[in-house]
């Protein structure tokens, strides 16, 4: 029997009455993508949340910002994935890539009203962003009319981002987290492997359980069909409340990605 079979994942509502499972499965770039992997996540565990971005290479490469650029790049999208529409559909940075003759906030109203458009049209059934900080949050708020319905950035326990988390949570904005393993360093951190031998689980499974438990929409990343399996086996069990603070003393600040909190 597949684990697909008797694994239901439990859903997170975002403001506009819609669910989002509360574990998916990432993708990138630098062979963070593998069909196979997905087709397995797809039909064997039971996953139906897949986050991919144009810029990982999974598509062709990524448009500039703004109000033309971000329209064309999702109906492109939708074009290539033979999709109708997205679940969900993020501007992934609070500045533009390339130069423009404008602030970042302009740019930033800009791309959004594009998304705010696609999703009035039935195009996306949702809109998000990716690596928001607090500003960027009021000032597209002020900017434009509808709030983001998510926030995606990067969360594990050395980094937790609480302010931010929330702020999200009084505005209505789902906080979802990306390397949640932080590429693997906190795999070998000892007070996670003292936990996961407590629980007879892997780190992994561990501080994937520990994001869940915290509330966020959590997207570990794998080709390996083993570790896809093992991820998603981490509803069976609960961490107690003194081994979740224990994980969240680990707070560091350090990023194993990228750091927004400098963008204007």
């Amino acid at each position: 029997m597949t684990l697909a079979a008797h694994l239901r994942f439990p859903k997170v509502p975002l403001s506009n009455g819609l669910q989002i499972p509360i574990l998916g499965l990432g993708t990138s770039h630098d062979g963070g993508f593998s069909h196979d992997a997905i087709v397995y996540a797809l039909t064997e565990c039971g996953v139906c949340h897949i986050d991919t971005a144009k810029r990982y290479g999974c598509e062709e490469k990524l448009g500039d910002y703004g109000y033309k650029a971000a329209k064309k790049a999702c109906l492109d999208s939708c074009s290539q994935m033979r999709l109708h529409h997205f679940d969900l559909y993020l501007m992934h940075w609070p500045e533009s890539l390339q130069s423009c003759n404008c602030s970042n906030r302009e740019m930033r109203a800009e791309t959004w009203r594009a998304l705010e458009e696609l999703y009035q049209e039935g195009v996306c059934r949702a809109i998000g962003v990716s690596n928001f900080q607090v500003q960027h949050l009021e000032e597209l708020k002020e900017d434009c009319s509808v709030v983001p319905h998510v926030n995606q950035v990067e969360y594990h326990p050395f980094q937790q981002s609480n302010q931010l988390m929330g702020y999200c949570r009084r505005e209505g904005i789902v906080f979802e987290g990306y390397s949640p393993l932080a590429k693997g360093q906190v795999l070998r951190n000892p007070t996670v492997l003292q936990i996961a031998e407590k629980y007879g689980h892997t780190p992994a499974q561990i501080c994937i359980r520990w994001s869940i438990q915290n509330g966020v929409v959590t997207i570990p990343k794998s080709t390996k069909k083993k570790r896809i399996r093992e991820n998603c086996q981490v509803f069976g069990f609960q961490l107690e409340e003194s081994d979740m603070a224990t994980l969240g003393s680990l707070h560091d600040g350090r990023h194993v990605t990228w750091d927004s909190t400098h963008v204007e």
